[in-house]
């Protein structure tokens, strides 16, 4: 038995990337979104108290401070590296979920207590934090499509 050699487009389709899923396209576009609030965050809050509890910093409704803004840039951070693989941007997918399940439910219990309020949450905080959640459970959950190269599932055969 003698092997064949690969043709250029046998080889090429051996290498070829798998094609991008809608979930790991929302991944990136969250990351992005993320990453933009924390800088833009900076220019509102600037560098110095970073844990100050003072809802007259907000960001479109949303108390922030320099803390909060570099919890945004980390998720954002986040969200831009791993988008690029199914697997990644499922990962990132639990930490949202997780990461903002958690988060959403320390806003409920200091929305109202300054000193342990951390990170200046208010209610449209939380709000957001709660999407967030789901969001990332989407990304996570999000149906893979099967038999596609690199999916680590064979198509449905007989």
């Amino acid at each position: 038995m003698t092997a064949t050699p690969a043709t250029p487009a046998s080889g090429a389709a051996a290498n070829a990337r798998p094609a991008r899923q809608p979930h790991q396209y929302l991944a990136l576009a969250i990351g992005v979104v993320y990453l933009l609030v924390g800088i833009v965050g900076f220019a509102i809050t600037g560098f110095d108290d970073w844990t100050v509890h003072d809802h007259s910093q907000t960001l479109l409704g949303f108390a922030i401070n320099p803390l909060h803004n570099v919890v945004h840039l980390v998720i954002g951070l986040l969200g831009v590296l791993l988008w690029n693989r199914s697997a990644g941007a499922r990962t990132y997918g639990w930490i949202l979920a997780i990461g903002y399940g958690a988060a959403f439910v320390y806003g409920l219990i200091v929305v109202n207590d300054p000193d342990a309020n951390l990170l200046n949450i208010n209610g449209a905080d939380n709000v957001l934090h709660i999407v967030s959640a789901v969001a990332g459970l989407a990304v996570a959950l999000w149906p893979a499509r099967r038999g596609l190269p690199g999916d680590g599932r064979n198509p449905a055969g007989p």
